[in-house]
């Protein structure tokens, strides 16, 4: 792209043009809940204005009236949904996935619900990377089925996991679930091909569903690539559920859209055969919003991906300066830093320190399982004025 181009199109879509007074009007939780003193870098959501052709395509539906029930529905069979999200896997990782096996859902922890639900027994086990989402952990736990965590470790070369030690766990506890997500949060890990096949290979030897929350996808940063893995071939796409949705990167989950690709046959037929409005059908505004953005907001990402790349090095750089004991591996796709606060001797959660003494609002890293102790997740979607005002309180608490 050249120079003049880059230039136009950062000049078009600017994440530093708000204040913090249209931030602390907005009704969303991550400004309402934390005090009116708090600066919030925790929920993830991000704090921009929405996209451009996002607001057209919401705006032009409710100018013309057309709220009512859809042509499309569970009860007729139409996804409008169907063929974008194929021509966008197909354009953009490579990935051709069958448009008549989608299916629409209000959002990703529904579908891992009800597929977990219709595949598998209280006691029975589901392996997944630690550590963990936390409403996926709770999920897992509500519903009285067992973790199975295959950990990822820091080490020099960042974070990584053994497939080895999680298919010797995965062997002994007759696991017959893989929960994948990739990009990984809270670590910010975007599995390599070489981690993929090691995953698959484990699925495969062990006859397990693969559950692939892909969500973070879009939110790669070069040189880093995400590869779905339902990619890897035939053998492995027919027993994976892929998961996507575009609230994530293009920041509108308020409006409550997501898409599961449900490739193994059995469970398609068993999904099918459930009353079509029992899990509550999509939101119309919904789906003209995930339209809008899998197929005229690229030019938006693709600024917005420059900006989070500035802030995630302006955190290393301010962190290597003046708060070197905070360990610190700049994710390699979305907007969240996860932490390393052991070293800091604060004696408690991190996330109460800098609550208390910052007055900064993260997630606590316990929350995401016993791996996440002595770690906080900061989110850092928002403009470079917020995140050097939340950066500042942190490092001026540790002095």
């Amino acid at each position: 792209m050249a120079m003049t181009d880059r230039t136009v199109m950062t000049a078009e879509f600017d994440f530093d043009d708000f204040d913090m007074a249209w931030l602390r009007a907005k009704e969303g939780v991550k400004w309402r809940m934390p005090g009116p003193d708090v600066l919030p870098a925790w929920v993830a959501d991000m704090d921009f204005p929405v996209a451009p052709p996002i607001r057209a395509a919401v705006a032009a539906a409710v100018e013309r009236g057309d709220l009512g029930y859809p042509a499309w529905s569970n009860w007729t069979g139409r996804n409008p949904l169907a063929e974008p999200f194929a021509r966008r896997m197909a354009e953009r990782y490579g990935w051709e996935p069958r448009p008549e096996w989608l299916r629409n859902y209000s959002d990703i922890l529904q579908v891992i619900q009800i597929v977990l639900q219709l595949t598998t027994q209280r006691g029975e086990a589901v392996a997944l990377q630690t550590p963990t989402y936390p409403p996926f952990r709770k999920t897992i736990e509500l519903m009285g089925r067992r973790t199975i965590p295959g950990p990822f470790e820091r080490s020099a070369r960042g974070w990584e996991f053994d497939p080895e030690r999680l298919e010797a766990a995965i062997a002994e506890s007759h696991c017959r679930t893989l929960m994948i997500v990739n990009p990984h949060n809270p670590t910010g890990r975007v599995l390599t091909r070489a981690e993929l096949e090691a995953l698959a290979g484990i699925a495969l030897r062990h006859n397990m569903l693969i559950i692939a929350d892909e969500v973070l996808a879009d939110l790669a940063y070069q040189p880093h690539e995400h590869v779905p893995i339902a990619s890897l071939g035939p053998d492995v796409a027919d027993r994976t559920v892929t998961l996507t949705s575009a609230t994530k990167a293009f920041n509108f989950a308020g409006l409550r859209c997501a898409v599961a690709h449900v490739a193994p046959t059995r469970l398609r037929e068993v999904i099918d055969a459930q009353p079509p409005d029992l899990y509550g059908p999509v939101n119309v505004l919904g789906v003209e919003a995930t339209k809008a953005a899998w197929e005229q907001g690229d030019a938006w990402l693709a600024a917005l991906l420059r900006h989070l790349d500035a802030c995630r090095a302006l955190i290393g750089a301010v962190l290597a300066e003046r708060a070197p004991g905070i360990g610190y591996d700049p994710p390699e796709a979305a907007y969240m830093a996860w932490l390393d606060c052991r070293r800091l001797g604060l004696g408690g959660e991190p996330a109460d320190f800098f609550r208390t003494e910052a007055r900064v609002e993260m997630l606590a890293g316990r929350g995401f399982g016993p791996e996440g102790t002595g770690f906080v997740r900061l989110n850092f979607g928002t403009s470079t004025d917020v995140l050097t005002q939340i950066l500042d309180r942190m490092t001026a608490a540790l002095t």
